[in-house]
């Protein structure tokens, strides 16, 4: 392996090792989570270790903690018993588990943890320049720990007895999509009987975050108004479902096209723009796919719902949408104040790339 990914607890007992960070939804299936724990049982004092897998949505960061409350709900945990070994058959280790034992020696205790497909994937809150604490959003957390219980509400944990590694859940772009959606509307002003035509266009429903999207525009201006310009931009709708129906849109992209259409004329040309989530780096609040600290991300991929998923469960839902706007005036001095938008709006999906040889449904 190229890279170990290591935790250890703040007293030294404790080592917990990933092979990866990333773990892949399949859709129909999600890669298993398999580590490994080293324990040093010198400083036990009688109590068991126990491993966790955590899926719990953030709304606030842990210096906003107060009289007890927490900010973070879990979603779905999982936990066993790894020390004293309580004696239950395991899976047979993976190579990459015992590539992490070489690491570890006698004291490597491998663990695996199936994700259930209804899970959502990782997303994270983007932070204000100068906000500290952990993002807002929604992550999977594996963690190791000391403890007399399991899960016992009334035993405090130390954080000097837990070590613990944020991971991703993310899903690539299927390798089937659809043909592109298509939207058009005539409009007719006052003081005309004929109206502007607008049909916009995109070849695919789907396209890779970086990927230029060329949109096809046709306008008829059968007035005698003129299209001054063509204005287009792109928002991400951001639906925080899991605690209250919070939702919000934020434009990520608007560039305005100095294309004129004059009055009784028609225009055909294909526009490119590419949302990238560099030119939106300081916008509080907006998506992006979890973060892992010092990592680059991109823009959040769009929440892809497929049948026996539940909405609630979902934490935040993502989706995009492109919006082509004309604007119209009649021309002259007075042109621009007695300017109308004709519009159309097209939604979007936005995902990364499967790599080579990752097979996605």
């Amino acid at each position: 392996m190229s890279k170990i990914f290591k935790k250890t607890s703040g007293n030294g007992s404790l080592a917990l090792y990933l092979g990866r960070r990333d773990f892949v939804d399949h859709v129909d299936s999600v890669d298993d989570v398999d580590g490994v724990l080293k324990v040093d049982p010198a400083d036990l004092n009688g109590r068991k270790v126990f491993v966790s897998l955590a899926l719990a949505f953030r709304y606030g960061s842990d210096d906003l903690d107060v009289i007890g409350l927490s900010f973070r709900k879990d979603i779905w945990v999982k936990r066993f018993q790894i020390y004293p070994p309580p004696g239950d058959s395991k899976p047979a280790n993976t190579p990459m588990q015992d590539a992490l034992l070489k690491k570890c020696g006698d004291q490597g205790h491998t663990f695996t943890f199936k994700i259930p497909v209804n899970l959502p994937c990782s997303v994270t809150l983007q932070p204000a320049p100068g906000d500290t604490g952990k993002s807002c959003g929604v992550d999977l957390e594996v963690k190791g720990y000391i403890a007399n219980d399991a899960d016992n509400p009334d035993e405090k944990i130390e954080k000097k007895d837990t070590c613990r590694l944020i991971i991703r859940k993310i899903q690539f772009a299927p390798d089937k999509t659809g043909a592109g959606p298509k939207a058009d509307i005539s409009k007719q002003f006052m003081m005309t009987d004929k109206p502007v035509h607008l049909e916009a266009s995109i070849a695919k429903e789907l396209y890779y975050h970086g990927e230029a999207i060329p949109i096809k525009i046709k306008i008829n201006n059968e007035t005698s108004k003129v299209v001054k310009k063509i204005k287009v931009t792109v928002d991400q709708t951001t639906d925080v479902v899991l605690y209250s129906a919070d939702k919000y849109t934020k434009t990520i992209l608007s560039e305005e096209f100095g294309e004129t259409v004059n009055a009784n004329a028609t225009f055909e040309k294909e526009l490119s723009v590419t949302p990238l989530l560099v030119n939106n780096s300081e916008k509080r609040g907006l998506a992006v796919d979890g973060r892992l600290k010092d990592e680059d991300t991109n823009l959040a991929s769009s929440t892809l719902l497929h049948s026996g998923m539940d909405k609630e469960v979902q934490g935040i839902l993502v989706s995009y949408k492109i919006k082509i706007n004309l604007m119209v005036s009649r021309g002259g001095i007075l042109g621009d104040l007695t300017a109308s938008d004709v519009g159309v709006e097209l939604p979007l999906i936005l995902m990364s790339p499967k790599p080579a040889g990752d097979k996605v449904e």
